[in-house]
């Protein structure tokens, strides 16, 4: 049981991670960032983070206020902050570390020299709007699970009928079973009472 307790936390943690990183591309995209891409890195080369967020900024004043609009959006949100923010003096590379996944925003001659891109050949890259439309699909399935599961769990009502009308028939269902049971007099009230001088 415990086994399967930590794989559904880190399928929720997973989760949860997807929704930060797809609030931070959406930042990303509403601040003008261009050629924004979300890596899904590969299991065997991510020991630090599940993804990274990469994005373009034309000049450092707009890479600041990309991240700082991410950081303010996702505390704000989610009440979640940076483990660490580096790089925000220059505005050339500013890099948000949230552990799960990293928040990469450029200068777009910055990020040619670097090409991040590249360094993580396994990483699977994704258009916000592609890696939107996987998280919506995990989220779609997961509630399909969960009402398949409680549809399970409470008998339906034919089957109610079915049984109802199957103990009406055997003689289960007369008057005298529907009669409600009258309860005994609280004999507390009368040992009370009877105590009283």
């Amino acid at each position: 049981m415990g086994d399967h307790h930590d794989r559904m936390s880190t399928s929720q943690a997973h989760e949860q991670t997807r929704i930060l990183v797809q609030a931070a591309a959406t930042v990303c995209e509403e601040k003008k960032g261009e050629d924004t891409r979300i890596l899904e890195l590969d299991a065997a080369d991510s020991g630090l983070s599940d993804f990274f967020l990469v994005t373009s900024a034309t000049n450092d004043r707009q890479a600041v206020a990309i991240a700082d609009e991410i950081e303010l959006r996702l505390k704000r949100n989610f009440g979640v902050a940076p483990n660490s923010v580096e790089g925000r003096r220059h505005g050339e590379w500013i890099l948000l570390d949230y552990v799960d996944f990293v928040a990469h925003v450029f200068l777009a001659e910055r990020r040619a020299f670097y090409d991040i891109e590249r360094l993580r050949k396994s990483a699977r890259p994704l258009t916000p709007a592609e890696f939107d439309a996987e998280l919506k699909e995990a989220l779609a399935k997961k509630t399909r699970a969960a009402r398949s599961k409680a549809a399970k769990a409470k008998p339906a009502p034919a089957a109610k009928k079915k049984a109802t009308a199957a103990s009406r028939k055997s003689g289960a269902g007369s008057k005298a079973a529907k009669t409600p049971v009258k309860k005994a007099p609280a004999r507390k009230k009368a040992a009370k009472k009877a105590a009283r001088p």
